[in-house]
């Protein structure tokens, strides 16, 4: 069986990034399995229709954990908290606090990563770039990690007693959320007959995302997917709204405007054609000739 493992800073990142792509392999057969680097404790209520709110208010971190397993039920994936604590977002200069995911360093956070590549021997991983996808200080510690493990986990020198090493054969970034992609659903608002009454509020994305760098080099076309992923997200109700228009875009303009997630290529150990519209491909054959 081909197997995906995708590394995420906090509960709700798997589903803003990638579940449709996640859904799509599941039905095709694949292996999927998530990691979120922290529970996201210090993270707020940012959904402002969320009743009731005493678990949260109280229990933040075991709210976020029921959430995760929904949206893991919804997905049909497979789950791990590799157990670190949610750094916050500080203001600019302040440090992140003691003990917290971004204070480890992370040739130590690394170790049950590694223990995890080991033991579920995935053939793809995807996590974010340097910078995080954004500058969370989890979000660039995840990207740090998953670097480091994507090497260590193949060599049998490093982190003793986490298993046997295995090579993953690819590393991609998530590149979903890309400026092409942005204006392609805004064109389609734009032309729909009575234009789409999210259309103003889209302008201010188009905007933001003008400069964003993405380099995509993957395209995975899972549109039959995304009712699913949404389906996912909205079970993380505690960060994102039902109605939210920054994630829930109308999936009929999407499907015709751009039925794809993307990723881009940064590492791989098979031969591949770029652009590519899976994340196996090449690793079958390579398979094959092992």
């Amino acid at each position: 069986m081909l197997r995906l493992l995708a590394v995420h800073a906090h509960p709700d990142d798997e589903s803003s990034k990638g579940a449709g792509t996640f859904a799509w392999y599941r039905s095709r057969g694949a292996g999927v399995m998530v990691v979120s680097c922290t529970g996201g404790e210090r993270g707020g209520v940012l959904n402002p229709a969320l009743d009731p709110r005493t678990h949260p208010d109280r229990d933040m971190g075991g709210f976020r954990r029921g959430e995760m397993e929904r949206a893991r039920d919804v997905l049909g994936i497979e789950h791990r908290w590799l157990g670190y604590h949610d750094s916050g977002l500080p203001p600019e200069g302040v440090p992140v606090p003691a003990n917290s995911f971004g204070a480890i360093p992370a040739e130590i956070s690394a170790r049950p990563l590694v223990k995890i590549i080991r033991e579920y021997r995935p053939h793809v991983m995807i996590t974010y770039d340097e910078n995080g996808g954004y500058p969370h200080p989890d979000h660039i510690r995840t990207h740090r990690i998953s670097v480091l493990a994507f090497d260590a986990a193949a060599d049998p020198d490093r982190y003793p007693g986490t298993g046997e090493p295995w090579q993953v054969s690819k590393l991609y970034y998530d590149r979903i959320f890309n400026a092409d992609r942005v204006n392609a659903v805004h064109e389609a608002m734009s032309h729909a007959d009575p234009p789409h009454p999210g259309l103003a509020g889209f302008a201010e994305l188009v905007e933001w995302m003008k400069e964003r760098r993405h380099n995509v080099t993957t395209r995975v076309p899972c549109g039959d997917f995304f009712d699913v992923r949404d389906q996912a997200l909205r079970c993380h109700a505690s960060q994102v709204a039902a109605d939210d228009r920054f994630f829930f875009w109308p999936n009929d303009l999407q499907r015709s405007a751009w039925p794809f997630e993307d990723f881009e290529l940064v590492r791989s150990l098979v031969d591949t054609d770029l652009p590519e519209d899976d994340l196996f491909a090449g690793i079958a054959d390579a398979e094959e000739s092992r």
